[in-house]
């Protein structure tokens, strides 16, 4: 098999590819086979077919299942060969084919390649959670407006599913708590997600953006729907949409190629669990202060 890689615009690679040989001729023998064990040709009962016959009447249907069953194996090889990180379907070319001689140009994206370094003892700032009285007192007091009462005593409590003021003071307070916890390891992620990303350039391939985004605006549009918009009003507004979810959509799949880089070096499987596993690891090694 011969192999040639050339660069291309966006991160795009070409790869000529031509293989010739007993590779070829075996699988047209193979495939006349199989056409010749169900082949129906007047004079004749299948499997009895003569050869020169199914040339006849069937190159052209072999012709085509040679190339659907040998493309994607040498494909396959060709990328292995190269050493190829590619990162979507490929785009297949100029493909030739006779009875000894394949070649055709598949057009990849392919995993950039990401200088990452530093991501081990990334500073990270915290600060301890509180939960002040006055807090959960506006909370309570919203709670009370919202159900149109004087006061916030035990009768707002029982409204509320609970049996005394005290009570569900008690839940505010833990439900507070869990929000400011969510949000403080919200802001210590993106913290550490920026300290990565900082002074890193690469460019991102376009078919995994276009990926995203489709899945990004498919899900806003079914959000709109599920609010009682109009499909009419939802689809004129899909390529608005498309625009205001881009810039999220290229920063997500960046954020996705470093921490898979960073899963590469750790030795962390490429799964659908990778990006928590490597976020759990810069956390381990970050520099933790406090606030």
């Amino acid at each position: 098999m011969k192999t040639e890689v050339k660069n291309l615009e966006n991160g795009k690679k070409e790869i000529a590819i031509s293989l010739s040989g007993e590779t070829i001729k075996n699988k047209f023998e193979e495939v006349f086979k199989k056409i010749g064990e169900s082949a129906k040709v007047p004079g004749f009962r299948p499997g009895h077919v003569p050869r020169d016959m199914l040339e006849k009447n069937f190159s052209g249907q072999a012709h085509d299942q040679v190339l659907k069953e040998l493309i994607p194996d040498i494909y396959d090889k060709a990328i292995e060969k190269e050493g190829l990180d590619v990162v979507d379907l490929p785009e297949i070319t100029e493909v030739k084919l006779d009875r000894v001689n394949i070649s055709f140009k598949a057009t990849v994206d392919v995993r950039p390649e990401i200088p990452i370094k530093d991501y081990k003892g990334i500073k990270v700032h915290f600060k301890n959670i509180e939960v002040s009285p006055d807090d959960v007192k506006r909370s309570i007091d919203s709670l009370k407006e919202s159900r149109k009462l004087d006061a916030a005593d035990d009768d707002l409590a029982k409204c509320l599913g609970y049996p005394s003021l005290a009570e569900l003071e008690n839940v505010v307070q833990r439900q507070l708590f869990l929000e400011k916890s969510n949000a403080e390891r919200q802001k210590i992620d993106n913290e550490i997600i920026e300290a990565v990303l900082k002074d890193l350039h690469f460019k991102v391939p376009k078919a995994i953006v276009d990926r995203q985004l489709e899945d990004m605006v498919r899900q806003a549009k079914v959000d709109l729907a599920l609010k009682g918009v109009p499909r009419e009003s939802i689809d004129k507004e899909t390529k608005s949409i498309s625009e205001k979810l881009l810039p999220n959509a290229e920063r997500q799949v960046r954020v996705f190629l470093v921490l898979a880089e960073i899963a590469k070096k750790e030795n962390i499987a490429r799964d659908e669990h990778m990006p928590r596993k490597v976020m759990e690891l810069l956390l381990k090694e970050a520099s933790w202060q406090q606030a």
